[in-house]
């Protein structure tokens, strides 16, 4: 029983470090961000946030991995096709409205990964790879049931949208009053016959 209670407790304080590393990340970046801060936000000693994650790399791929394992699993993504996939694009955008540090999180992050030396240079890498697939597989079962309009390419579609969204957010994050869903939506309602 007391293992449980360490066991919860571990995974308590992990969530914590998670969250606040995630709002220190939005604010300020990876390279802004300290470990110590983190650790000094959450009340905890730099040496007890290290035993959870020994690098401040840890740290930023476990944010990473804990926010797209809870979208993806949230949305059920992988398993939706056609239409349904991208309306579900317009509803991360509509839910992403309500969580500003999130999107700061990825602006930031994606424009610091850039660098190849920077830690999450791969993770940007392989998530834009996956993302664009993802969508052109939408796309391309589209053309296959004739209800995407002509002269529109998958390959070229999938890539346009996800310039798209990440644009919006941009913008958004900048001028809050534009609508990221309203527009990905007419968007993709241009391209559907």
């Amino acid at each position: 029983m007391a293992d449980r209670g360490l066991s919860e407790r571990g995974a308590g304080t992990r969530a914590l470090i998670l969250d606040t590393a995630l709002a220190a990340f939005a604010e300020a970046g990876y390279r802004g961000t300290s470990v110590r801060d983190i650790a000094t936000r959450c009340g905890l000693t730099h040496p007890a946030l290290l035993y959870h994650f020994p690098t401040k790399a840890d740290l930023l791929m476990a944010v990473l991995d804990r926010r797209d394992d809870a979208e993806g699993r949230a949305a059920g993504f992988d398993e939706l096709r056609g239409r349904a996939l991208l309306d579900e694009l317009v509803g991360t955008a509509r839910r992403n409205a309500d969580r500003r540090g999130v999107v700061e999180l990825y602006a930031t992050l994606s424009a610091e990964a850039t660098e190849a030396g920077h830690p999450a240079h791969a993770y940007f890498v392989e998530r834009y790879a996956r993302l664009r697939e993802t969508v052109g597989r939408a796309y391309t079962e589209l053309a296959r049931a004739g209800e995407l309009r002509p002269g529109i390419v998958p390959e070229t579609a999938a890539r346009q949208l996800v310039a798209l969204m990440d644009g919006l957010q941009v913008q958004w994050l900048l001028d809050p009053s534009i609508d990221m869903a309203d527009a990905l939506a007419a968007h993709v309602a241009a391209q559907i016959a």
